[in-house]
Protein backbone atom coordinates (compact mmCIF):
# COMPACT_ATOMS: atom_id res chain seq x y z
CA UNK A 1 0.00 0.00 0.00
CA UNK A 2 3.13 2.49 0.48
CA UNK A 3 4.80 1.86 -2.86
CA UNK A 4 2.00 4.09 -5.09
CA UNK A 5 2.34 6.65 -2.14
CA UNK A 6 6.28 6.40 -2.62
CA UNK A 7 6.30 6.87 -6.02
CA UNK A 8 3.78 9.64 -6.37
CA UNK A 9 6.12 11.34 -3.61
CA UNK A 10 8.68 10.82 -6.03
CA UNK A 11 6.82 12.36 -8.64
CA UNK A 12 6.24 14.92 -7.36
CA UNK A 13 9.25 15.71 -6.07
CA UNK A 14 11.21 15.45 -9.91
CA UNK A 15 8.22 17.70 -10.74
CA UNK A 16 9.56 20.23 -8.01
CA UNK A 17 13.15 19.97 -8.89
CA UNK A 18 12.39 20.64 -12.76
CA UNK A 19 10.50 23.62 -11.99
CA UNK A 20 13.30 24.96 -10.14
CA UNK A 21 15.65 24.11 -12.29
CA UNK A 22 13.73 25.86 -15.30
CA UNK A 23 13.67 28.76 -12.77
CA UNK A 24 17.47 28.80 -12.54
CA UNK A 25 17.35 28.46 -16.45
CA UNK A 26 15.42 32.41 -16.82
CA UNK A 27 17.68 33.35 -13.80
CA UNK A 28 20.60 32.58 -15.05
CA UNK A 29 19.73 34.76 -18.47
CA UNK A 30 18.11 37.79 -16.55
CA UNK A 31 18.38 40.13 -19.93
CA UNK A 32 16.94 37.79 -22.44
CA UNK A 33 14.05 36.26 -19.72
CA UNK A 34 13.25 39.83 -18.45
CA UNK A 35 12.64 40.89 -22.40
CA UNK A 36 10.63 38.31 -23.08
CA UNK A 37 8.68 38.45 -19.79
CA UNK A 38 8.01 42.19 -20.59
CA UNK A 39 6.78 41.74 -23.85
CA UNK A 40 4.56 39.24 -22.33
CA UNK A 41 3.16 41.31 -20.04
CA UNK A 42 2.78 44.40 -22.20
CA UNK A 43 0.46 42.07 -24.72
CA UNK A 44 -1.84 40.74 -21.70
CA UNK A 45 -2.09 44.17 -20.12
CA UNK A 46 -3.75 46.23 -23.47
CA UNK A 47 -6.53 44.18 -23.61
CA UNK A 48 -7.19 43.97 -20.00
CA UNK A 49 -6.65 47.77 -19.56
CA UNK A 50 -9.18 48.12 -22.50
CA UNK A 51 -11.65 45.79 -20.78
CA UNK A 52 -11.10 47.96 -17.56
CA UNK A 53 -11.82 51.20 -18.91
CA UNK A 54 -14.68 49.52 -21.11
CA UNK A 55 -16.34 48.49 -17.89
CA UNK A 56 -15.57 51.86 -16.03
CA UNK A 57 -17.70 53.49 -19.06
CA UNK A 58 -20.69 50.70 -18.63
CA UNK A 59 -21.10 51.54 -15.16
CA UNK A 60 -20.76 55.55 -15.38
CA UNK A 61 -24.08 55.12 -18.52
CA UNK A 62 -26.00 52.84 -16.34
CA UNK A 63 -25.51 55.66 -13.76
CA UNK A 64 -27.41 57.37 -15.93
CA UNK A 65 -30.14 55.23 -17.05
CA UNK A 66 -32.97 56.90 -14.79
CA UNK A 67 -32.11 60.42 -16.59
CA UNK A 68 -33.16 58.30 -20.19
CA UNK A 69 -36.84 59.80 -21.06
CA UNK A 70 -39.30 60.92 -24.04
CA UNK A 71 -40.71 64.06 -23.91
CA UNK A 72 -43.97 64.75 -26.12
CA UNK A 73 -44.81 68.04 -27.33
CA UNK A 74 -48.31 68.60 -27.56
CA UNK A 75 -50.72 70.36 -30.27
CA UNK A 76 -51.78 73.71 -29.28
CA UNK A 77 -55.19 72.92 -29.19
CA UNK A 78 -54.92 69.96 -26.65
CA UNK A 79 -56.84 70.91 -23.72
CA UNK A 80 -55.21 70.20 -20.21
CA UNK A 81 -58.24 67.63 -19.60
CA UNK A 82 -56.97 65.90 -22.56
CA UNK A 83 -53.57 65.80 -21.54
CA UNK A 84 -53.84 65.09 -18.32
CA UNK A 85 -56.40 61.85 -19.10
CA UNK A 86 -53.33 60.90 -21.96
CA UNK A 87 -50.84 61.45 -18.98
CA UNK A 88 -52.92 58.74 -17.02
CA UNK A 89 -53.47 56.52 -20.18
CA UNK A 90 -49.31 56.32 -20.72
CA UNK A 91 -48.84 55.44 -17.47
CA UNK A 92 -50.56 51.83 -18.09
CA UNK A 93 -48.42 51.05 -20.63
CA UNK A 94 -45.84 48.62 -19.84
CA UNK A 95 -43.24 49.95 -21.06
CA UNK A 96 -43.40 52.90 -19.36
CA UNK A 97 -42.95 53.09 -16.28
CA UNK A 98 -43.83 56.92 -15.03
CA UNK A 99 -45.52 59.83 -16.39
CA UNK A 100 -45.38 63.64 -15.84
CA UNK A 101 -47.45 66.04 -17.29
CA UNK A 102 -45.79 69.93 -17.47
CA UNK A 103 -48.76 72.92 -18.79
CA UNK A 104 -47.83 75.43 -21.46
CA UNK A 105 -47.38 77.91 -18.42
CA UNK A 106 -45.29 75.71 -16.50
CA UNK A 107 -42.72 75.36 -19.38
CA UNK A 108 -43.20 79.14 -20.00
CA UNK A 109 -42.07 79.99 -16.19
CA UNK A 110 -39.39 77.02 -16.65
CA UNK A 111 -37.82 78.80 -19.70
CA UNK A 112 -38.32 82.00 -18.12
CA UNK A 113 -35.96 80.80 -14.44
CA UNK A 114 -33.25 79.74 -17.38
CA UNK A 115 -33.11 81.92 -19.84
CA UNK A 116 -33.43 85.10 -17.70
CA UNK A 117 -35.34 86.65 -20.42
CA UNK A 118 -38.58 87.61 -17.95
CA UNK A 119 -38.94 90.94 -19.88
CA UNK A 120 -38.50 89.85 -23.47
CA UNK A 121 -41.29 86.67 -23.09
CA UNK A 122 -43.54 89.35 -20.98
CA UNK A 123 -44.23 91.42 -24.75
CA UNK A 124 -44.64 88.23 -25.88
CA UNK A 125 -48.77 88.56 -27.41
CA UNK A 126 -49.11 84.57 -26.44
CA UNK A 127 -47.43 81.78 -24.88
CA UNK A 128 -45.30 80.00 -27.73
CA UNK A 129 -44.28 77.03 -25.50
CA UNK A 130 -46.38 73.65 -26.17
CA UNK A 131 -47.76 71.62 -23.12
CA UNK A 132 -45.03 68.77 -22.77
CA UNK A 133 -45.85 64.59 -21.14
CA UNK A 134 -42.67 63.33 -19.80
CA UNK A 135 -42.33 59.46 -20.17
CA UNK A 136 -40.18 57.52 -18.36
CA UNK A 137 -39.10 53.91 -19.93
CA UNK A 138 -39.37 51.45 -18.40
CA UNK A 139 -35.50 50.08 -17.36
CA UNK A 140 -35.97 46.67 -18.93
CA UNK A 141 -36.81 48.20 -22.07
CA UNK A 142 -34.19 50.32 -22.95
CA UNK A 143 -32.34 48.53 -25.86
CA UNK A 144 -32.40 50.79 -28.72
CA UNK A 145 -34.59 48.46 -31.06
CA UNK A 146 -37.50 48.86 -27.68
CA UNK A 147 -37.07 52.48 -27.26
CA UNK A 148 -37.20 53.43 -31.17
CA UNK A 149 -40.26 51.41 -31.29
CA UNK A 150 -41.46 53.40 -28.07
CA UNK A 151 -40.97 56.85 -29.73
CA UNK A 152 -42.96 55.83 -33.09
CA UNK A 153 -45.60 54.77 -30.93
CA UNK A 154 -46.02 57.94 -28.63
CA UNK A 155 -45.28 59.72 -31.93
CA UNK A 156 -48.05 58.78 -33.83
CA UNK A 157 -50.88 59.42 -31.06
CA UNK A 158 -52.82 62.42 -32.52
CA UNK A 159 -52.64 64.65 -29.48
CA UNK A 160 -48.71 64.63 -30.11
CA UNK A 161 -46.77 66.82 -32.67
CA UNK A 162 -43.39 66.05 -31.72
CA UNK A 163 -41.54 63.25 -29.45
CA UNK A 164 -37.83 63.64 -28.25
CA UNK A 165 -35.74 60.83 -27.14
CA UNK A 166 -33.77 63.49 -24.36
CA UNK A 167 -31.00 60.70 -24.11
CA UNK A 168 -30.51 59.16 -27.20
CA UNK A 169 -26.55 59.61 -27.47
CA UNK A 170 -27.02 57.45 -24.55
CA UNK A 171 -27.92 54.51 -26.73
CA UNK A 172 -25.66 55.56 -28.75
CA UNK A 173 -23.14 55.56 -26.43
CA UNK A 174 -24.21 51.77 -25.43
CA UNK A 175 -23.85 50.41 -28.79
CA UNK A 176 -20.31 52.22 -29.31
CA UNK A 177 -19.83 50.34 -25.80
CA UNK A 178 -20.52 46.71 -27.69
CA UNK A 179 -18.92 47.74 -30.49
CA UNK A 180 -15.89 48.78 -28.63
CA UNK A 181 -16.39 45.47 -26.42
CA UNK A 182 -16.36 43.17 -30.02
CA UNK A 183 -13.06 44.64 -31.02
CA UNK A 184 -11.16 43.97 -27.39
CA UNK A 185 -12.30 40.45 -27.59
CA UNK A 186 -10.93 40.51 -31.09
CA UNK A 187 -7.56 42.42 -30.10
CA UNK A 188 -7.52 39.85 -26.77
CA UNK A 189 -7.09 36.72 -29.10
CA UNK A 190 -5.09 38.54 -31.20
CA UNK A 191 -2.41 39.20 -28.69
CA UNK A 192 -3.19 35.88 -26.75
CA UNK A 193 -2.50 34.45 -30.49
CA UNK A 194 0.88 36.67 -30.11
CA UNK A 195 1.95 35.48 -26.76
CA UNK A 196 1.64 31.82 -28.05
CA UNK A 197 4.27 32.49 -31.00
CA UNK A 198 6.52 34.26 -28.33
CA UNK A 199 6.73 31.40 -25.79
CA UNK A 200 6.87 29.36 -29.14
CA UNK A 201 10.12 31.15 -30.27
CA UNK A 202 11.58 31.51 -27.22
CA UNK A 203 11.16 27.28 -26.62
CA UNK A 204 12.18 26.78 -29.92
CA UNK A 205 15.49 28.66 -29.04
CA UNK A 206 15.86 26.87 -26.21
CA UNK A 207 15.45 23.57 -27.87
CA UNK A 208 17.93 24.23 -30.70
CA UNK A 209 20.71 25.24 -28.55
CA UNK A 210 20.19 21.88 -26.65
CA UNK A 211 20.04 19.58 -29.21
CA UNK A 212 23.14 17.85 -28.61
CA UNK A 213 22.32 17.74 -24.64
CA UNK A 214 18.60 15.99 -26.10
CA UNK A 215 20.53 13.47 -28.30
CA UNK A 216 22.80 12.23 -25.12
CA UNK A 217 19.42 12.03 -23.15
CA UNK A 218 17.60 10.45 -25.66
CA UNK A 219 20.73 8.04 -26.16
CA UNK A 220 20.26 6.60 -22.90
CA UNK A 221 16.83 6.14 -23.12
CA UNK A 222 14.98 9.17 -21.77
CA UNK A 223 11.09 9.44 -23.33
CA UNK A 224 9.92 12.44 -25.02
CA UNK A 225 7.80 13.16 -21.79
CA UNK A 226 10.70 13.52 -19.54
CA UNK A 227 12.59 15.47 -22.20
CA UNK A 228 9.51 17.70 -22.77
CA UNK A 229 8.87 18.34 -19.19
CA UNK A 230 11.77 21.13 -18.41
CA UNK A 231 10.70 23.12 -21.47
CA UNK A 232 7.15 23.09 -20.45
CA UNK A 233 7.80 24.45 -17.09
CA UNK A 234 10.32 26.95 -18.66
CA UNK A 235 6.64 28.39 -20.72
CA UNK A 236 4.81 28.42 -17.13
CA UNK A 237 7.19 30.34 -15.84
CA UNK A 238 7.32 33.08 -18.82
CA UNK A 239 3.50 32.61 -18.46
CA UNK A 240 3.14 33.02 -14.80
CA UNK A 241 5.62 35.69 -14.77
CA UNK A 242 4.26 37.79 -17.92
CA UNK A 243 0.78 37.25 -16.03
CA UNK A 244 2.16 39.42 -13.32
CA UNK A 245 4.13 42.27 -15.48
CA UNK A 246 1.14 42.53 -17.19
CA UNK A 247 -0.71 43.13 -13.45
CA UNK A 248 1.95 45.32 -12.54
CA UNK A 249 2.02 47.34 -15.76
CA UNK A 250 -1.94 47.72 -15.59
CA UNK A 251 -1.86 48.78 -11.86
CA UNK A 252 0.78 51.11 -12.42
CA UNK A 253 -1.13 53.05 -15.11
CA UNK A 254 -4.63 52.89 -14.05
CA UNK A 255 -2.66 54.86 -10.79
CA UNK A 256 -1.46 57.51 -13.43
CA UNK A 257 -4.66 58.56 -14.46
CA UNK A 258 -6.69 57.71 -10.96
CA UNK A 259 -6.03 61.56 -10.43
CA UNK A 260 -7.44 63.48 -13.14
CA UNK A 261 -10.28 61.57 -13.67
CA UNK A 262 -10.67 61.85 -9.86
CA UNK A 263 -10.36 65.73 -10.85
CA UNK A 264 -12.63 65.53 -14.05
CA UNK A 265 -15.24 64.05 -12.02
CA UNK A 266 -14.91 66.82 -9.18
CA UNK A 267 -15.78 69.06 -12.21
CA UNK A 268 -18.67 67.66 -12.56
CA UNK A 269 -20.12 67.35 -9.25
CA UNK A 270 -19.74 63.57 -9.91
CA UNK A 271 -19.15 60.41 -7.47
CA UNK A 272 -17.80 58.30 -9.54
CA UNK A 273 -14.07 56.75 -8.73
CA UNK A 274 -12.05 54.83 -11.16
CA UNK A 275 -12.75 50.72 -10.41
CA UNK A 276 -8.81 49.21 -10.87
CA UNK A 277 -10.62 45.55 -11.02
CA UNK A 278 -6.98 44.86 -9.51
CA UNK A 279 -7.96 41.74 -7.29
CA UNK A 280 -9.43 39.87 -9.86
CA UNK A 281 -7.15 40.83 -13.05
CA UNK A 282 -4.54 39.67 -10.12
CA UNK A 283 -5.64 36.22 -10.53
CA UNK A 284 -7.02 36.49 -14.14
CA UNK A 285 -3.77 37.70 -15.98
CA UNK A 286 -1.15 35.29 -14.46
CA UNK A 287 -3.75 32.44 -14.98
CA UNK A 288 -4.10 33.50 -18.55
CA UNK A 289 -0.40 34.00 -18.85
CA UNK A 290 -0.10 30.70 -17.72
CA UNK A 291 -2.21 28.55 -19.74
CA UNK A 292 -0.96 30.23 -23.03
CA UNK A 293 2.89 29.73 -21.74
CA UNK A 294 1.97 26.07 -21.30
CA UNK A 295 0.16 25.65 -24.61
CA UNK A 296 2.88 27.45 -26.71
CA UNK A 297 5.48 25.31 -25.01
CA UNK A 298 3.78 22.12 -25.42
CA UNK A 299 2.95 23.23 -29.34
CA UNK A 300 6.68 23.97 -29.87
CA UNK A 301 8.79 20.99 -28.36
CA UNK A 302 5.92 19.08 -30.04
CA UNK A 303 7.00 20.25 -33.21
CA UNK A 304 10.63 20.02 -32.67
CA UNK A 305 11.39 17.26 -30.13
CA UNK A 306 10.51 14.62 -32.54
CA UNK A 307 13.46 15.84 -34.86
CA UNK A 308 15.77 15.46 -33.22
CA UNK A 309 16.81 12.04 -32.21
CA UNK A 310 20.08 10.22 -30.83
CA UNK A 311 22.31 8.85 -34.53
Amino acid sequence: MNFPKLNLANYLLRHLQVMLFSLGQLWRQPLSSMMTIIVIGIALALPAGLYVLLDNVKQVSDQWDDATQISLFLQQDVSPERATKLTSQLKQWPQITNTHYQSSNQSLEEFRQLSGLGTLLDSLPSNPLPAIIIIQPNENDLRPDAIGSLLARVEALPEVEQAQLDMEWLLRLRSINKTVERGISILGLLLSLSVLLIIGNTIRLAILSRQSEIRVIKLVGATNAFVRRPFLYTGFWYGILGGLMAWLTLTLSLSLINSPVNELAKLYSSQFTLHWLSALLLVLLPATGLVLGVLGAWISVGRHLSSIEPS
